[in-house]
């Protein structure tokens, strides 16, 4: 239906209005010579799409002014469309239309005519007229160039829209064309529809393409900027996105704060000194900034773990009770009565002074005493706990102090490890073997525990790891060694000696029935037969099959027998068929095999030329034989046996005093010119070395060149000087315990050890006579056989030494 409508005036205005059903678009619109799908689902918009195909498929296409409006009314559309052509159309299971459109014309709505099904509108075409100037040819020209620059920046629109804009003469067209593809607003793109000068239109469009070229130069920049800063770090960051997308899978996405988290409340809930508190704290702030997968947060880690897991302020109750630590110290071992009375000693200060700084001792003794089991009970019985480090054959100072965090794999020193193992700050530390240690290039272990050993110092020791000063002034420290000689003199001064000597057989035999033998018996499954070891069997045990100052081999020795034993229940049936076993000296023969020892023992008569010395060994004491031959010769003195240098010179000494006594004993002056003396002292393979043989040669020389028989049933022991003096020795215990064990019946020693008589246990001193001497000459009368021993060499007392003559003199 065609209408005419007139101007004011009342005459014909020339357009033509026609009426044609509207689609109201959303977010879209369409310009003439576009070809675009539509998806179309609201009502009357599908009956909109059936009107225009049922008559010539024209149907007018107008933008909405908001999307979200679903019932559109006159004034929520915008007046100015374009006429569109259906092309195809295609209805979907869904209900909805596809529907294929190509702008042909724009045109301006009129009015809204009254339609329910659909909304049908009068509209007008509008008319668009360009006439070719210099200044449009040169607009358009403009426009392609810009065009052009703005496909090289927008990745989006095909480089192939190039070569169908370049073929565009039109002006209109050119526009229609190119405002297609540009990613301007909605509002832009209504502006340029209902711009009718296609001058005017393509000035509003180049406007508007060097805003978006601008827009996107900036967004390259930012982007090669960003590209730039990414490559260093994108293996990484791709690599941790990952991992957190796992993570977020385990459920483990927040594993580090919460670590974090907790590491917070573990230092405010610590209790630590001042310093520690203070690292701890810049320690973890460091944490927080780091990267969880970073190796240096693993170390910051490891250390705050460390600082946390000492016992800065925690300490066990000590238990002062004297009775009761007695008890368990007697309990535990037998015999050690100098370290139990120091051990009650430090308890009873302890209990009168409310603090008072942890003793330093050291144990000296042979193996298999009980060094280190009697450290052991003094823990228990103190009610604190025991941690022990074996110092053996450690080279390293950071064994002691740690090494600096700078180091991979740095760990605190082995102090710190075992403070932390015994999760309190006053244990008993036990310090093993302190005596072996040794020093290298990598710097002196024993000069490091100086610092350790140090009641002065100890209570601020810094570990290099931790780089913090720790309080070790409340540890009781105790030490063990073998010897002394291994252990550096200023460490000797910082420390407290308890020398451990040997057990008598007695205290071995009441050691075997109180502890060995019953733990022996559990042990090997004899728990519930009768086994009962003889006195006999025990000894036998002592002195043919162990040869030691302690009792680990005789513990050893009991076990193999108690396993025989087991050997024997079986093969009976079991230990229900078994009455009782009687371990006597030729069960223990039968069971260990022949002697494996023998022990020094006094000699069975007394002969001349050999003398019964004592000689101290790591063992324990053992009786030394010296035999000395006379025979025809030039004056020549052999020494043999694998003496050492001062075993040997103290041999001369005693032959020099032995020619100054020449005349007094009844020999010739020159008696030395027409005999040889040849002194051996067995065991030759077994190296020996001392003073301490001395008057023991003296008294060999005696007899073999007088004449005189030896006591058989006397043993001596003493350094000797080329006037007969008698001089001090050490391990005189040992040395007499040898006696004892061996039947001696009398013991001669230097009148200045008798202060150390009392070490030696009362049984055994009961049962040997212990003659102080002073004098070689005193000696000589308690060991020879002469008929009158109150006369014999008293001239020789009282005159001195014969002075040298002056050819001798000169000579030297």
């Amino acid at each position: 239906m065609a209408i005419f409508s007139r101007s004011d005036d009342g005459k014909k205005d020339g357009k033509k209005a026609k009426s044609l059903p509207l689609l109201p678009l959303r977010d879209i619109i369409v310009f003439p010579h576009m070809v675009v799908p539509l998806f179309v689902g609201r009502q009357k918009s599908i009956a909109a799409l059936e009107e225009a195909m049922a008559h010539d498929k024209a149907i007018l296409l107008c933008a909405q002014k908001k999307a979200k409006t679903n019932e559109p009314a006159a004034e929520d559309i915008f007046a100015v469309g374009t006429v569109g052509q259906i092309i195809q159309l295609l209805r979907l299971p869904d209900g909805t239309v596809k529907v294929l459109v190509e702008g042909k014309q724009r045109a301006r709505v009129r009015r809204f005519l009254d339609s329910e099904r659909f909304l049908l509108v009068e509209a007008d075409d509008v008319e668009e007229v360009s006439e070719p100037t210099v200044e449009l040819e040169a607009l358009m020209r403009s426009v392609h160039s810009t065009f052009e620059a703005y496909v090289k920046l927008n990745k989006r629109i095909p480089p192939e829209m190039l070569t169908s804009v370049a073929s565009i003469d039109d002006a209109a067209r050119l526009a229609d064309t190119i405002v297609a593809h540009l990613s301007l607003k909605l509002q832009d793109k209504q502006s340029i529809l209902e711009t009718e000068s296609p001058a005017k239109r393509l000035e509003k469009l180049y406007e508007l393409m060097q805003g978006e070229i601008e827009i996107l130069q900036v967004e390259k920049k930012i982007r090669t900027r960003v590209k730039k800063q990414m490559e260093k770090t994108q293996k990484e960051y791709y690599l941790n996105e990952q991992m957190q997308a796992i993570q977020k899978e385990l459920g483990e996405r927040d594993e580090f704060k919460n670590e974090i988290q907790e590491l917070e409340e573990k230092i405010k809930n610590k209790k630590m000194s001042k310093e520690a508190t203070l690292k701890a704290k810049k320690e973890l702030k460091k944490l927080k900034m780091m990267s969880p997968m970073s190796a240096e947060a693993t170390v910051v880690r490891n250390y705050i773990d460390w600082i946390l897991s000492l016992p800065w302020y925690e300490y066990t109750e000590d238990k002062l009770e004297i009775p009761e630590a007695e008890k368990i110290l007697d309990e535990d071992h037998y015999g050690l009565k100098k370290p139990k009375e120091r051990i009650l000693e430090y308890l009873a200060v302890q209990k009168l002074v409310d603090k008072i700084r942890g003793p330093i001792l050291c144990f000296v003794g042979p193996p298999g005493v009980g060094k280190t089991s009697l450290a052991k009970s003094i823990a228990r019985a103190m009610n604190r706990r025991f941690v022990r480090i074996s110092l053996g054959g450690v080279r390293d100072e950071a064994e002691i102090r740690g090494h600096r965090r700078t180091y991979i794999g740095a760990l605190p020193g082995k102090i710190i490890q075992s403070l932390k193992k015994a999760g309190s700050g006053n244990p008993v530390f036990l310090l093993d073997e302190v005596d072996k240690m040794s020093t290298d290039f990598r710097g002196d272990p024993s000069a490091a525990l100086l610092e350790v050993l140090d009641p002065e110092q100890n209570f601020s020791f810094n570990d290099h790891y931790l780089d913090l000063d720790y309080d070790l002034s409340k540890v009781m420290f105790i030490c063990t060694a073998n010897t002394m000689g291994g252990i550096p003199l200023p460490l000797q001064d910082r420390m407290e000696v308890i020398r451990i000597a040997g057990y008598t057989d007695l205290e071995k035999m009441s050691i075997a029935d109180r502890y060995l033998i019953p733990k022996q018996k559990e042990m090997n499954g004899l728990a519930s037969v009768t086994v009962g070891f003889r006195r006999s069997a025990v000894r036998s045990l002592i002195h043919r099959y162990t040869k030691e100052s302690g009792v680990r081999s005789l513990e050893r020795e009991i076990g193999s027998v108690c396993r025989k034993i087991a050997k024997d229940v079986l093969k009976t049936g079991g230990p229900s068929d078994v009455k009782a076993y009687d371990v006597t000296e030729k069960a223990v023969q039968k069971y260990l095999g022949p002697h494996r020892y023998r022990y020094g023992t006094a000699e069975e008569k007394d002969q001349i030329g050999l003398t019964t010395g004592l000689a101290w060994t790591e063992l324990g004491g053992e009786l030394l034989t010296v035999e000395a031959q006379v025979m025809p010769g030039k004056g020549k003195l052999t020494i043999t046996g694998k003496l050492g240098e001062v075993m040997q010179e103290s041999a001369q000494a005693a032959m020099s005093y032995v020619r100054s006594r020449a005349e007094l004993l009844g020999l010739d002056k020159r008696f030395l010119e027409n005999v040889d003396i040849h002194v051996h002292v067995p065991e030759g393979a077994i190296p020996k070395d001392g003073p301490s043989a001395g008057i023991t040669m003296a008294t060999t020389l005696v007899s073999a060149l007088c004449r005189i028989p030896v006591r058989k049933d006397v043993a001596m022991t003493g350094e000797i000087t080329l006037r007969g003096r008698v001089l001090p020795i050490g391990g005189l215990k040992e040395k007499v315990l040898a006696a004892h064990r061996g039947g001696i019946k009398k013991v001669l020693i230097p009148k200045e050890n008798a202060k150390d008589v009392r070490e030696i246990p009362k049984k055994v001193r009961e049962k040997l006579e212990i003659v102080c001497v002073e004098s070689a000459d005193e000696v000589l009368r308690e060991a020879l056989l002469v008929e009158r021993p109150d006369e014999f060499l008293k001239k020789a007392s009282a005159t001195p030494a014969p002075a040298p003559s002056e050819g001798a003199a000169a000579q030297a």
